[in-house]
């Protein structure tokens, strides 16, 4: 059940904080089209997953539980590729099929690269 918890509380704050990202970011982008909120938040988890795996590997340090709190809860619960596919459609099925197709490259080039990124940080960093 503490595990349960722990994932649970991640992903409260995880949530939180993507509705707060994804929402400041089109607000100050606003009447573009784009989700830029989700590209925002998509990007910044997979940069932070890359990099906090990456250092976790390499120091060994945090515990089962901590571990399931940060990467399940508080990542899982940040990340949002559901938004990020229901956006496609939509852009899909309001004809925009350029943006669709655009939000799907954009979304898969720059989230691997920056997880490639986060890795690459954190190895530098302890290596």
């Amino acid at each position: 059940m503490g595990k349960i918890l722990w994932v649970g509380l991640g992903g409260f704050l995880g949530s939180i904080s993507r509705y707060l990202l994804s929402g400041y970011v089109q607000h100050l982008l606003r009447g573009t089209g784009f989700p830029y909120g989700t590209l925002a938040v998509n990007l910044t988890g997979c940069l932070l997953i890359g990099f906090l795996s990456q250092w976790v590997e390499t120091r060994g340090f945090l515990s089962p539980d901590a571990r399931l709190f940060v990467f399940v809860g508080l990542l899982g619960g940040f990340t949002t590729f559901s938004t990020f596919g229901n956006e496609t459609m939509n852009l899909w099925q309001a004809g925009n099929s350029a943006a669709a197709f655009a939000n799907v490259v954009v979304h898969v080039v720059l989230g691997l690269g920056a997880a490639w990124l986060g890795h690459i940080i954190a190895y530098g960093l302890w290596k």
